[in-house]
């Protein structure tokens, strides 16, 4: 986290009241990618917010460029938080998906 801390500059900061959150768009230049995590935790120093409330949407570079793209949202709570955001997906466990598929015969002749 600290080479997140040597340069972090706002392009664009909008607050949308519709959905209680700030939109953040970020440039980060560090050595090495930082991750969701630590972006998260850079966003809650910036902008002195709770990290429970961060939603990191994308995190993009260029090959050979120190600099990152960070797009992200800070919700006013948790719960608008969980109000807003897709819920993610859980995948099926094995067993359920191992069954074999059962055939129906169709009408016509035998």
């Amino acid at each position: 986290m600290n080479n997140m801390e040597k340069k972090m500059d706002t392009i664009k900061d909008f607050r949308n009241d519709l959905l209680k959150r700030r939109e953040v768009k970020l440039v980060v230049t560090a050595d090495k990618n930082p991750g969701f995590a630590d972006a998260t935790k850079a966003i809650a120093d910036k902008f002195k917010s709770n990290e429970d409330v961060i939603v990191v949407r994308t995190l993009k570079s260029k090959f050979g460029r120190d600099s990152f793209l960070i797009d992200a949202f800070i919700y006013d709570s948790v719960q608008d938080k969980n109000t807003f955001e897709p819920k993610k997906k859980e995948k099926k466990k094995e067993g359920a998906a191992a069954q074999p598929e059962v055939k129906q015969e169709t009408g016509g002749k035998k």
